[in-house]
């Protein structure tokens, strides 16, 4: 059996490529994100009673990783990039169905002209036009389960001391700030990096970051003007 589905919205971000996005979703809960529906589900009966949810649960597609192939294992680079786990033991993007899942707070639901009903969604770990296949509510009853148990993701990650000056700051949009530091702070390298003379840039919003990182602190070098 054969099913065919197709997005009925995409998420605008702050992120145009995927370097940078956190690992997860709710790891960076400033981060603000806009769900908009394609104009054939801009139906605002659709939506009617989410507003009283505070969580949702997104269904989106792995857009920049579809491939006609995939392998039963992958290395996680949490791991170093070299340990082999089963594909279904982690959340890698490369899957036999390149789906992704994701819990976002709902911070609001705004009527726009030219959008159609959107939401207003934080601490989203998606690129800028990811399509979005579904969207349920989460229900802290049946989805939250403190006695779980995270396998090999107990190796976690450290956070790091950002050294962003007042002067490169200031270039940044007052309302992005708050997000781009805790973005820096969660370390947004490849978990198996660590040159310390390497400069690394990622584009943030409407600003391209250039940044390294050594002994534990990420130093902000640049903030260059918008990316075209």
């Amino acid at each position: 059996m054969q099913l065919t589905i197709k997005p009925i919205a995409r998420i605008r971000t702050d992120f145009p490529t995927k370097f940078g996005i956190p690992r997860q979703s709710g790891v960076v809960k400033e981060l603000k994100g806009r769900i908009v529906f394609e104009p054939e589900y801009r139906n605002e009966d659709m939506l009617r009673g989410i507003e009283g949810f505070t969580h949702l649960w997104l269904i989106w597609m792995f857009s920049e990783n579809v491939r006609s192939k995939w392998t039963p294992t992958v290395r996680p680079p949490i791991l170093g990039g070299n340990t082999r786990i089963g594909v279904l033991a982690t959340r890698s993007p490369f899957r036999p169905n390149p789906l992704g899942l994701s819990c976002v707070e709902l911070a609001g639901v705004e009527r726009r002209a030219d959008e159609g009903t959107v939401l207003l969604v934080r601490g989203a770990d998606l690129m800028d036009g990811t399509p979005i296949f579904d969207i349920k509510p989460y229900l802290a009853y049946v989805d939250s389960h403190p006695e779980a148990t995270e396998g090999f993701r107990t190796v976690g990650w450290s956070m790091l001391s950002v050294d962003l000056p007042p002067e490169l700051l200031e270039l940044v949009p007052a309302a992005d700030r708050d997000a781009l530091l805790s973005v820096l702070a969660n370390d947004p390298r490849p978990s198996y990096h660590n040159d310390p003379e390497r400069i690394y840039g990622m584009s943030f919003g409407s600003r391209e970051i250039k940044f390294r990182v050594a002994d534990g602190i990420l130093k902000v070098t640049a903030v260059e003007n918008p990316v075209k």
